[in-house]
C-alpha cells in the first residue's frame, strides 16, 4: 500500500519523481525517498521519515538532485516502523541494485536467513531489503542479468510485489516486475514513466501499457520491452487514459475530500448515463459493454456481493434494492472473510466485485476464487485494465474519475448506482418489472444529481453542528433496512477521518444489548427515509433520547414530525425508497468531514489508512 514513481529520460529526474509521489502520497505517506541517477555514477539516496513535504524540502524539490533517471517511493508501513531506515529505496551494501517495493513477501524471514549464511547484512526491519538483496544474490552469485535474477527471485518469493529496480551495471535502463499490487508504464516521447497508479504520471502522458501478473519488464528513455517468467518477450497493446488531469488536482478546495463531495452530481449523472439507452420516456437499462447478456441473467439463480469497507456498505444496500425488485437471493460478504470460510457457489451464481482501484488485495483474492469453482465474476470497478477488471467475466466501469482522498465519497457513490442499474435489469430480464416501470425508476436516478447538489448547498448547518460536535467521543448510528445501510458508511466516514469513535447498528437490535451503551450527552444519528420503517425508527430514536442520547435525525422532506423527537433534523430530498442511501448519505460525508476539520485533522491522509489496500 506505498506510492511508486519512476522516470528515464532527457530531464532531471528528481522533480518529476516527487510530483509524481505528491499525487500517490493518498497510498503511504509515513515515510518517502528517491534513489537517482547521473550517467554511469552511484545513484544518489535520500530519505526522510514523515509527509513527503519533508523530502521535497531536504531537496530542495528535487532540483538539488542531478540526474535524469531514477525511482521515488512513498511508504505505508507493513514489515518495520515507520522510520528513515526503513524508508524506501532500498539497496546493497555496494549500491549496485537498488530498488523500491509495494507490497508484503510473506517468505522474508525464510528468504532472510537463507542470505544471511551467504554473509549478507541487513540494517533494516523491511521484507523489501530482502527482496532487494535476493535479486543481487541471483545476479551475482550466478552470473544472470537482470531479467534472469528477477525471474529467479519471483520464484522465490511468495506475496504480493510491485518491484522496480536499478542495477549499476545498467545505467540507462529501469527493470521491473510485479505480483498482484499494481503498476503501470507511461510512454512519452525520449522518456518513459512507471507509476503504482495513474495520477502520479498524467501530467506527463496518457500513453500507458500495463504489466501483467508474473512479468517483468525493461524501461529505458527509447521504450519498454515486457518478459515472462521464461524471460521471453511478449508484445502489450497501448491504451489512452481518459481522465481530466485536472481531476487529479485541488481545484481551489481545501481538501480532496471536499472538492470530490462536490464533483458527486456529475459523476453519478456521466454514470447513470453511461448504462442507458433511449431518449426521455423511453429509456433502457444497458449493460452490453460489460459483457453481461440477458441469458446470463436468465441463467443466474443467485447473486454474492464480495467487498472491503465502504464498497462492502454499497453491497449492503444493493442487496436491499436487488432482492426487492428483482426477487433473487443476494448474499453480502466482506472479501477477507469470503474464501476463508470455503464458500459454497452455486454453478449458475454470480458473484459480483465491487472496488474501486480493481486492486484491493482481498477483493481480488476473492475474485479468484470463485473463478477456480468456475463461478462467472462481474467487477465493478473505477480503474480501467486494473487486476480485478482484467480478470472478471464482466466489467461494469463506474465513471468517478481520480479519487485522491483516502475516504471515498464519488467512487462509493457511482458504486450505487451502478448496483441500482444492475438490479433494475436484472429485475426486467427475470419479468419482475416491465418496461413502464423500468422507465420510471430511470427517471426518478436522473433526479439524484440535483438532489445531491441540493445537499450539498445547504451543508453550512452541518458545518455548525459539527463544531457544536467536535469533542464528541463516542457516536451511534441506527437504522433499518436501507437506512442501517446508510448508517454503516456514515460511521465509517466519521471515524476514519475525525477518529471519533462511532458504530452503526441495525436500530431493531438496540434492546438485544447495545442500548446499555447509551448515557447523558451521547450523540445517537437516527437515519429514517423508508416509510414502511419510520415509526419503528423513531420508537427506537425515543428509546435512546430517554436514556439520556442527543438526537440528529436525518430523514426526507415531509417527515417534519421527526423534530418532536430529534434535537437536530436534517432533511433530504425524496427520491424513490430505494435509492434513498444516494441522497441520505451526502450529510453523513459531510459532517465527517466538518468533524475532522473542526478537530484540526489531516482530512486526506487519516492516520494509520492507506487509499488502495493491495496487501491482506
Amino acid at each position: 500500500m506505498c506510492g511508486i514513481v519512476g522516470y528515464i529520460g532527457g530531464k532531471k529526474a528528481a522533480p518529476i519523481l516527487l510530483d509524481g509521489l505528491k499525487k500517490l502520497e493518498y497510498r503511504g505517506y509515513d515515510s518517502a525517498g528517491i534513489a537517482v541517477r547521473d550517467g554511469e555514477k552511484k545513484p544518489t539516496i535520500i530519505k526522510a521519515e514523515g509527509k513527503l513535504q519533508v523530502l521535497s524540502e531536504k531537496t530542495a524539490d528535487g532540483e538539488s538532485v542531478k540526474g535524469t533517471c531514477g525511482i521515488g517511493h512513498t511508504r505505508w508501513a507493513t514489515h518495520g516502523e515507520p522510520s528513515k531506515i526503513n524508508a524506501h529505496p532500498h539497496h546493497t551494501d555496494d549500491d549496485s541494485v537498488v530498488g523500491v517495493h509495494n507490497g508484503i513477501i510473506e517468505n522474508y524471514k525464510e528468504l532472510r536467513e537463507k542470505l544471511l549464511r551467504h554473509d549478507y547484512k541487513f540494517y533494516s526491519e523491511t521484507d523489501t531489503e530482502v527482496a532487494i538483496k535476493l535479486i543481487d544474490y541471483y545476479y551475482k552469485k550466478y552470473d544472470m542479468g537482470p531479467i534472469d535474477a528477477l525471474a529467479k527471485t519471483m520464484v522465490r518469493i511468495r506475496g504480493s510485489y510491485a518491484l522496480v529496480v536499478m542495477f549499476a551495471d545498467y545505467p540507462g535502463e529501469i527493470f521491473v516486475a510485479r505480483k498482484e499490487s499494481p503498476m503501470i508504464l507511461g510512454l512519452g516521447e525520449g522518456e518513459n514513466f512507471i507509476a503504482s497508479d495513474v495520477p502520479a504520471i498524467l501530467k506527463y502522458t496518457r500513453k500507458v501499457q500495463y504489466i501483467g501478473n508474473l512479468e517483468m519488464g525493461r524501461v529505458t528513455a527509447e521504450g519498454v520491452t515486457f518478459f515472462d517468467l521464461n524471460g521471453d518477450e511478449i508484445e502489450k497493446p497501448v491504451s489512452t487514459i481518459e481522465w481530466d488531469a485536472e481531476a487529479a488536482e485541488k481545484g481551489g478546495y481545501e481538501h480532496f475530500m471536499m472538492k470530490e463531495i462536490h464533483e458527486q452530481p456529475k459523476v453519478v449523472e456521466d454514470t447513470i448515463r453511461s448504462f442507458i439507452t433511449g431518449e426521455e420516456g423511453a429509456y433502457k437499462v444497458n449493460f452490453t459493454e460489460s459483457g453481461l447478456t440477458e441469458e446470463d441473467i436468465k441463467k443466474c439463480s443467485g447473486v454474492h456481493i464480495v467487498a472491503c469497507g465502504s464498497a462492502y456498505h454499497v453491497g449492503v444496500s444493493t442487496q436491499y434494492v436487488f432482492e426487492d425488485l428483482a426477487r433473487i437471493p443476494v448474499r453480502v460478504e466482506l472479501a477477507s472473510e469470503f474464501r476463508y470460510r470455503k464458500p459454497i457457489l452455486g454453478k449458475d451464481d454470480l458473484v459480483i466485485i465491487i472496488s474501486q482501484s480493481g486492486e484491493t488485495a482481498d477483493s481480488l483474492a476473492a475474485l479468484r476464487e470463485s473463478k477456480e469453482q468456475g463461478v462467472k465474476t462481474l467487477a465493478i470497478v473505477n480503474v480501467v485494465g486494473s487486476s480485478i477488471a482484467r480478470e472478471a467475466d464482466f466489467v461494469c466501469y463506474t465513471l468517478a474519475g481520480p479519487e485522491i482522498a483516502v475516504a471515498t465519497t464519488k467512487a462509493y457513490s457511482t458504486q450505487l448506482i451502478v448496483g441500482y442499474l444492475l438490479a433494475i435489469q436484472f429485475a426486467r430480464v427475470l419479468d419482475k418489472l416491465d418496461d413502464e416501470q423500468v422507465n420510471n425508476y430511470i427517471d426518478d436516478l436522473l433526479t439524484i444529481p440535483g438532489k445531491i447538489q441540493k445537499v450539498i448547498d445547504d451543508k453550512e448547518r452541518l458545518q455548525w453542528f459539527a463544531a457544536k460536535y467536535a469533542n464528541a467521543k463516542d457516536v451511534f448510528f441506527i437504522g433499518r433496512g436501507i437506512d442501517y445501510a446508510i448508517c454503516l458508511e456514515g460511521s465509517l466516514k466519521m471515524k476514519e477521518i475525525s477518529y471519533v469513535h462511532s458504530e452503526a447498528y441495525a436500530a431493531g437490535e438496540l434492546k438485544h444489548g447495545t442500548i446499555s451503551l447509551i448515557e447523558d450527552g451521547v450523540l445517537v444519528i437516527g437515519v429514517a427515509t423508508q416509510s414502511a420503517l419510520y415509526e419503528k425508527t423513531i420508537s427506537n430514536m425515543v428509546e435512546v433520547k430517554s436514556r439520556g442520547a442527543y438526537l440528529m435525525g436525518l430523514t426526507s422532506y415531509g417527515s417534519y414530525d421527526l423534530e418532536d423527537t430529534a434535537n437536530f433534523t436534517v432533511y433530504v430530498p425524496k427520491v424513490d425508497e430505494h435509492f434513498a442511501t444516494s441522497v441520505a448519505i451526502i450529510p453523513l460525508q459531510l459532517l465527517g468531514y466538518y468533524l475532522a476539520v473542526a478537530r484540526g485533522l489531516d482530512v486526506d491522509k487519516p492516520r494509520n489508512l492507506a487509499k488502495s489496500v493491495t496487501v491482506e
